[in-house]
C-alpha cells in the first residue's frame, strides 16, 4: 500500500474509532510498528492527530464556528494561534461504573513534601522525619478525587518539558484518569511546590507555578470538545487569568455548570464569580472574598450572602472542623464535620471540589453534593499526601457509620 493511501486510511479509522495503539494499526495494515510512528509523526506534524504513549487520536476542533458567531460568547481573542509545542492525550473509559463528566482545568505540580514536628521559624533549620516527592497541584488533585468519586473525568494542564515531565505522563497514564490535554512549555518548568506538614497534620506551602502559568489561548480553544460534552467545569486559580477565563467562557457559552475553586486566593477571583454557578472557598478566602473576618457559622452566613451578591449563584464555605455553610441564594445551611484521624490537611480543599464536582455531575443537588464531598474529604486528610483519594466505598461507608444529619441555619 502506498504510503499516501495508508496515512489517509489512518485519520478514517480514527474518525471512526476516536482513538487506535501503535500496535492496532502495525497489524490492521501489516506494516512494522516503526512505520506506523513515522506515519502518525507525520500526521501531528500536519495538525491532523494528538500523539500519546502507544498510539494516537484525531484532533477534535468542532464547534469553533458555531462559538465564535455566538453573540453570547466573546472568544475571538482565543483564536490567536501562537506557536507552542504541545500534545494532546486521550485514553478509553475503564468502566461503565462512572456517572457524570467532569472537565477540570487546572494545575500539575510536583510536591515536595517535609514532615516535621513543628513548623520552622525565621531562620531556623529543622530536620524533617521524612521528605516525598509526588504528584500535586489543586487541579490534578480534583481530578483525583472526581475519578473516586465516580466519575467520567477529563482533566487539561500543563508541564514543562524537564526531568518532571515524564514524571508528569506516568502519573497520568498509571492515575485511571479517562482522558487528558496535557500541554507542553518549551520555555517555562513543569509546576512545582514545597510543603511542610507538622504532627497536626497543618501545612505551609510555597509554589512555583511554572508552565501552569503558560496556557494560550489556542490551548484552551482546544478544550471546546471537552468542555461541550462535560456536565460540570472544575476550575481553581493556580493557572494563568486570561486563559481561565477563557474557558469559563467556553462554559458559558455551552450553558455547562461551572463550580470554581477560588484558591490559592487572588483578587482576580472577582472577574470569574459571574461565571460561577458554584464557589468553593475554605473560610481564609471567604474571609479575603468577602471583608468578613470568618469565625463561626453566623460570620461564614455573613461572608456567603456578601460573595452571592458579588455575583456567585450558590456558595459553599469550608470551615474543617466546624464543617461547611452552604447558602443558595435563597437559603442557607449547615453541615457538620465528619470525625477523622487528621494526618495531612494539604488536599483537603481538593478532595471536597473534586467530590463536589462529581456529585453535581450525577445529578446530585446542592445539599446531597456538599455532604458527600464533605464525608469524601473528612477520609483525605486521613492519608499522607495531596493526592492520595479515598474510594467511593470508603465513603458511602463513612456515611453510614457517621449518620451526619444537614441542618438548616
Amino acid at each position: 500500500m502506498y504510503r499516501e493511501i495508508r496515512r489517509e486510511q489512518i485519520i478514517n479509522l480514527l474518525r471512526k474509532q476516536g482513538q487506535s495503539s501503535v500496535s492496532y494499526l502495525a497489524d490492521r495494515f501489516q506494516v512494522t510498528r516503526e512505520t506506523i510512528r513515522t506515519d502518525l509523526t507525520y500526521l501531528q506534524n500536519a495538525g491532523l492527530i494528538a500523539r500519546h504513549h502507544g498510539g494516537a487520536s484525531l484532533k477534535k476542533h468542532f464547534m469553533q464556528t458555531e462559538l465564535i458567531q455566538n453573540g453570547d460568547l466573546n472568544i475571538r481573542h482565543l483564536m490567536s494561534a501562537r506557536e507552542q509545542i504541545h500534545s494532546t492525550t486521550y485514553q478509553p473509559e475503564q468502566s461503565d461504573s462512572y456517572a457524570g463528566k467532569v472537565c477540570i482545568f487546572g494545575s500539575f505540580n510536583v510536591d515536595i513534601v517535609a514532615k516535621v514536628q513543628r513548623f520552622p521559624k525565621d531562620g531556623e533549620t529543622l530536620i524533617a522525619r521524612e521528605t516525598t516527592l509526588g504528584p500535586g497541584g489543586k487541579g490534578a488533585n480534583q481530578a483525583l478525587a472526581a475519578l473516586n468519586a465516580g466519575a467520567t473525568v477529563h482533566f487539561a494542564t500543563k508541564v514543562g518539558r524537564d526531568q518532571f515531565n515524564q514524571f508528569a505522563r506516568h502519573h497520568f497514564e498509571s492515575s485511571g484518569i479517562h482522558s487528558l490535554s496535557l500541554y507542553e512549555s518549551a520555555s517555562a518548568p513543569t509546576g512545582s511546590a514545597v510543603i511542610y506538614v507538622n504532627d497536626e497534620g497543618e501545612n505551609i506551602i510555597a509554589i512555583c507555578p511554572g508552565a501552569n502559568q503558560q496556557i494560550t489561548g489556542e490551548e484552551v480553544a482546544e478544550l471546546m470538545p471537552y468542555v461541550s460534552e462535560s456536565d460540570v467545569l472544575l476550575v481553581q486559580l493556580e493557572n494563568n487569568a486570561d486563559a481561565l477565563e477563557g474557558v469559563l467562557q467556553l462554559a458559558r457559552g455551552l450553558k455547562v455548570t461551572v463550580i470554581l475553586n477560588p484558591a490559592p486566593y487572588s483578587p482576580d477571583v472577582e472577574r470569574f464569580l459571574a461565571y460561577s454557578d458554584f464557589i468553593t472557598p475554605n473560610e481564609t478566602e471567604a474571609s479575603s472574598l468577602s471583608g468578613i473576618d470568618i469565625h463561626d457559622i453566623e460570620t461564614a452566613k455573613q461572608a456567603a450572602t456578601i460573595i452571592h451578591q458579588k455575583g456567585a449563584q450558590s456558595v459553599i464555605i469550608t470551615m474543617g472542623s466546624q464543617g461547611v455553610v452552604l447558602f443558595d441564594g435563597e437559603k442557607y445551611a449547615h453541615i457538620p464535620a465528619y470525625a477523622a484521624v487528621v494526618v495531612d490537611t494539604t488536599g483537603a480543599g481538593d478532595a471536597f471540589s473534586g467530590a463536589l464536582a462529581a456529585s453535581i455531575a450525577r445529578g446530585e443537588n446542592l445539599i446531597q453534593a456538599a455532604h458527600y464531598a464533605t464525608a469524601f474529604a473528612s477520609l483525605a486528610v486521613e492519608q499522607a499526601g495531596a493526592a492520595n483519594m479515598p474510594t467511593r466505598s470508603q465513603v458511602e461507608a463513612r456515611m453510614i457509620q457517621q449518620q451526619i444529619s444537614v441542618n438548616t441555619i
